[in-house]
């Protein structure tokens, strides 16, 4: 039998030695390649990253900015966003005397980086999203409940105020820092708005009685100045008569001078005895 497998021809090796040992080279290089790549990952600024080992769970690690090292399957990062961010909330809020208050609030928030494992254990990346709509719509109603409508106007800072340091110490049993709130819409009910219109032209219309009462009494006082004018005049009148009847003359000469002057400018022409003219000045005891 051996001796028929003597004269079969051997095949030579199709892929020389130096070839294998590039291939293995190359992929080797590459596996490594592929190891070191998911062995290290990137936090960028701005943000913080945890870890979760899958034997023991969260890391209480909290990464900073810049590379780090994993294990590779074993560990995954996850990234969290540490920048001031806004949200904004609107409300349907009930005032102290009853009025209805549609109002949004811009709130400025961040997770407070040491309890970072905590959040992502307990929340999750979306923790803003499952804590602050419902801690806000809290904390802003207990808050309209203490104002009238007339103070959410005029004491609006103090309102602001008040809304930040009441979700500060809700928001800090989350691990989540308040930074700044802000009542950026505030719109009252329609029967509210209608009862501020009728007030505010019940005012003007109080305010021109008043004008008018004004302008009344002062009409009264320049008509009764007026009169007591015109009687002491015709007093002063009489008295000087009585000392000189010349004054009477020179009254009606004053008075002809400005018939004259009348008479003079006119187109028309007019013929007037002196009487008409007021020049016959003679005195009676003479015409008589």
């Amino acid at each position: 039998m051996s001796s028929l497998f003597k004269n079969v021809p051997r095949i030579p090796n199709a892929m020389p030695p130096a070839f294998t040992s590039a291939g293995a080279f190359v992929l080797g290089a590459t596996a490594l390649g592929v190891g070191v790549y998911n062995s290290l990952f990137t936090v960028q600024g701005g943000h913080r990253a945890v870890v979760f080992n899958r034997v023991s769970g969260v890391k209480q690690q909290v990464y900073g900015e810049g590379t780090h090292f994993r294990l590779p399957w074993f560990e995954y990062p996850t990234i969290f966003n540490i920048r001031s961010r806004p949200r904004v909330v609107r409300s349907p809020s009930g005032t102290r005397d009853l009025q209805m208050v549609d109002i949004t609030l811009r709130v400025l928030h961040v997770p407070d980086v040491p309890f970072l494992p905590s959040i992502l254990s307990t929340m999750g990346t979306d923790y803003d999203e499952r804590v602050l709509p419902s801690i806000v719509n809290e904390t802003l109603k207990s808050v309209m409940a203490q104002y009238n409508a007339a103070q959410l106007i005029t004491q609006r800072e103090q309102v602001s105020a008040q809304i930040k340091r009441n979700l500060q110490d809700r928001a800090a049993r989350f691990h989540i820092n308040i930074e700044d709130v802000s009542i950026t819409h505030l719109e009252f009910g329609k029967d509210y708005s209608d009862a501020v219109e009728a007030k505010q032209i019940a005012q003007q219309e109080a305010e021109r009685a008043k004008f008018w009462v004004k302008q009344a009494l002062q009409d009264k006082r320049s008509t009764i100045i007026k009169a007591q004018g015109d009687a002491k005049s015709a007093a002063l009148i009489g008295e000087a008569v009585k000392q000189n009847p010349g004054y009477l003359e020179l009254r009606q000469l004053e008075a002809a001078r400005e018939v004259a002057t009348m008479v003079s400018s006119s187109n028309n022409r007019v013929y007037l005895d002196s009487d008409s003219l007021l020049l016959n000045i003679e005195p009676a005891a003479s015409r008589a």
